[in-house]
């Protein structure tokens, strides 16, 4: 009997620890992908985000937002070669809950063809496989959208 209230008050316990880090979780998940090399996209992709992003804060909802980069749209993510590189300073800096991903296979070709290392933004992560993100993403509850 002792240890089944032991262990009752221990699970109460962990429970109760863990509520703080279910209540911060968020509520809606989204993934944004971008393959193209093309401004209007680029712009288009940092709209949605913002405009999700808004939308779900005036709510009081959390969401957590992944914008996914890989072959040309990886460009977004290029010092030195985005089209939208002031606007996604700007942008990586004042939106806490976009979050922004550089596939490391576009980025190795990219290096290959033309003989030099591509930088990245530092604000963005590096992952393996840009699809391979996204495809885990979709399994963890993320909603994948390509605008």
């Amino acid at each position: 009997m002792k240890n089944t209230g032991q262990i009752l008050a221990a699970a109460i316990a962990f429970v109760l620890l863990a509520l703080p880090s279910i209540a911060t979780a968020a509520e809606h998940k989204l993934v944004l992908q971008i393959s193209d090399n093309d401004m209007h996209k680029m712009n288009t992709v940092m709209n949605v985000a913002a405009n999700v992003s808004r939308l779900y804060s005036e709510r009081g909802e959390m969401v957590d937002i992944k914008v996914v980069a890989f072959n040309a749209g990886l460009h977004m993510l290029r010092p030195d070669t985005s089209p939208v590189a002031k606007r996604i300073s700007n942008f990586a800096a004042s939106m806490p809950n976009v979050a922004f991903q550089a596939c490391n296979n576009t980025r190795q070709a990219m290096a290959k063809k033309s003989g030099k290392d591509v930088p990245i933004f530092e604000f963005a992560e590096v992952v393996p496989a840009g699809v391979v993100s996204i495809i885990e993403l979709d399994e963890q509850g993320y909603t994948v959208v390509r605008p």
